[in-house]
């Protein structure tokens, strides 16, 4: 949702580009973002005006939530029905930090039993940039200590004076995919247990948060959570989740 008080940002994001390409105003810019028809230009704009602010461990008590109540409840309903398959999806996962967090927080819970469930994490986001980044698997110092000491001991192997990267486990747990959210369908075959999108649904106007929670209540599990940033809100006209806690909501809808 780009109004007229964001016309400063954009106009400072993308005032870089148009140096670089020799335009000399956004009408000439626009038209060649237009007419390329190979997406690379729109890529680009893509990447430049995406906000992808975040970082390890942000809102903890989603992660303790997710750790203490979540999986044991979701273990639990899997079981009775003979699954063991645990899919996540991230959607909005800029740089990584979110999904490898829960690929952490998963291994701690079923330790020597891990191989037993498959589980997978789903990590989506517009940018490609940022995507590229979160594959690498290499985070800054400053970054990787707002993890808990134990994780970041146990899941990070340090590779310069101020660069971490998780192991290649922890990777191999997490399928990165550049996904637009406000797409018509999303192409996925199963249903997800846990969705966790955080600060990125208030950079839409009304009607597409509404659109894109209708989506989350199609591709999530009954009974399944999903987390929201603290900033956000379902609002209590929604008949699909039934709110839980502080940015936490379950799926009560049988769609």
């Amino acid at each position: 949702d780009l109004g007229e008080q964001k016309k400063s940002l954009m106009v400072g994001r993308l005032n870089k580009i148009l140096k670089q390409l020799g335009f000399k105003d956004f009408n000439t810019y626009y038209e060649y973002v237009a007419s390329d028809d190979t997406g690379q230009a729109l890529t680009t704009l893509i990447n430049r005006m995406s906000t992808n602010h975040t970082f390890f461990y942000r809102e903890p008590d989603h992660f303790q939530f997710f750790y203490h109540k979540v999986l044991p409840e979701v273990v639990k309903t899997l079981k009775s029905q003979n699954r063991k398959q645990l899919h996540i999806w991230c959607p909005g996962c800029s740089t990584g930090e979110e999904p490898y967090t829960l690929a952490m927080l998963i291994c701690e819970y079923f330790a020597n039993d891990l191989s037993d469930w498959n589980p997978g994490i789903l990590a989506t986001d517009i940018s490609r940039r940022v995507l590229d980044k979160a594959k690498t698997g290499i985070f800054e110092d400053a970054n990787v200590n707002r993890l808990p000491r134990h994780l970041k001991n146990k899941y990070f192997t340090q590779i310069s004076e101020e660069n971490w990267e998780i192991l290649p486990r922890l990777k191999n747990m997490v399928l990165f995919r550049a996904l637009n959210l406000i797409r018509k369908e999303f192409p996925f075959k199963r249903k997800f247990q846990v969705i966790f999108c955080r600060n990125v649904m208030i950079y839409f106007d009304q009607a597409t948060r509404d659109k894109l929670v209708s989506q989350f209540n199609r591709h999530l599990d009954y009974n399944g959570y999903l987390f929201v940033g603290h900033s956000e809100s379902l609002g209590r006209e929604n008949k699909c989740f039934k709110y839980i806690k502080p940015a936490v909501y379950r799926n009560i809808s049988l769609e």
